[in-house]
C-alpha cells in the first residue's frame, strides 16, 4: 500500500497510510485574528474525517479548538505532554465533542488503529525548535513537538522548528518528510524554516519525498504589499534550493486541496 498526502494549507496535512488517516494541526477557517487565508478555498467538510489528529503546538494557527470542533466524535487528538492544562479551549472541546486525548513527550509513541490491528500506525514524538507557548494568553509553556508517522512508510511532520543539530538523530529514517518553508507573515521569527533552511533539512534527513507546507495560505490583514514573496514564493524557492541541496529527494509541491502519492522509494 502506498502513502497518500493531501494538503489543505497552511500546516495542515491529511496522511494516509494503511486505510488509517492522520490529520496535522487542522486550521478550517478564513480568518484568525489579524491572519486572513488569502490562498485556497477553505478545506471541505471530508478534511475534517481522521482517525486520529496531530497537534504540534499551541500556537493558536495550529491547536485551533473551533477547527477541532469539526471532528467526529471518537476522534484521538495526540498533542504535547501539557497541552489540556495550558489550554481550557482544547478540554472543553474534546469534552464536548467526544475526543480522546493522548498527551505525549518527546521519544514518547502510541498506535493508531483498532486493537491488534497489524495496519495500525504509530506515531512518534520529536522534539521541536519552536517556542512552544500558548501565546498571548499566558506563560504556559509546553514543548513544541513533531511526529514520525510509521506505517507502510515513514513520514516525517515536523510541525514549526528551526534547524538544530540532532534534528537527524531525533527524526530517524523517514521516507516522506512534510517540512515548513514559510510562516503567514512578513518576516519568520526564531524558530522557523525558510525555504533555504528547510532544504538544508531535507539534505540532512534525506527522505525519498519532500512536502513543503506552511507557507502560501493566511497573511496579516492589511500587509499584501509587504515583502509579498515570503507569501508566494516559499515553495517554489524551496524546489530550487532542495534541488541544489537535495538533489535525490522528490520534491511535491502541492496546491491547496491537492493530493500526492509520494515516492517512498530509491
Amino acid at each position: 500500500m502506498s502513502v497518500k498526502v493531501t494538503w489543505w494549507g497552511h500546516a495542515t496535512v491529511t496522511v494516509e497510510d494503511s486505510g488509517v488517516r492522520v490529520l496535522t494541526d487542522p486550521l478550517f477557517v478564513a480568518r484568525l485574528a489579524h491572519l486572513r487565508r488569502r490562498r485556497g478555498a477553505l478545506p471541505p467538510p471530508e478534511a475534517a474525517h481522521a482517525d486520529a489528529v496531530l497537534i504540534s503546538h499551541l500556537h493558536a494557527d495550529h491547536l485551533h479548538p473551533a477547527s477541532l470542533a469539526r471532528l467526529a466524535p471518537g476522534t484521538r487528538l495526540i498533542v504535547p505532554y501539557g497541552a489540556p492544562a495550558a489550554v481550557p479551549g482544547l478540554r472543553r472541546v474534546a469534552a464536548a465533542r467526544g475526543l480522546p486525548v493522548s498527551e505525549l513527550r518527546p521519544g514518547q509513541e502510541c498506535r493508531i488503529g483498532p486493537p491488534g490491528d497489524a495496519a495500525a500506525l504509530t506515531v512518534r514524538a520529536v522534539p521541536a525548535a519552536h517556542d512552544g507557548r500558548r501565546l498571548p494568553y499566558g506563560p504556559h509553556r509546553v514543548p513544541a513537538l513533531g511526529y514520525v508517522i510509521s506505517g507502510t512508510a515513514r513520514t516525517y511532520f515536523a510541525g514549526d522548528t528551526g534547524l538544530f543539530p540532532e534534528l537527524p538523530d531525533e527524526v530517524g529514517p523517514c521516507e516522506v518528510a512534510l517540512l515548513p518553508v514559510g510562516g503567514w507573515g512578513p518576516f519568520l521569527g526564531h524558530g522557523h524554516l525558510d525555504a533555504r533552511r528547510a532544504a538544508v533539512a531535507a539534505a540532512r534527513l534525506a527522505p525519498c519525498s519532500a512536502v513543503p507546507v506552511h507557507y502560501g495560505t493566511y497573511w496579516p490583514i492589511g500587509l499584501d504589499a509587504v515583502r509579498p514573496h515570503e507569501f508566494h514564493a516559499p515553495g517554489q524557492e524551496f524546489e530550487r534550493q532542495a534541488g541544489l541541496l537535495a538533489p535525490k529527494v522528490a520534491v511535491h509541491r502541492l496546491g491547496h486541496g491537492e493530493s500526492v502519492q509520494p515516492r517512498t522509494t530509491r
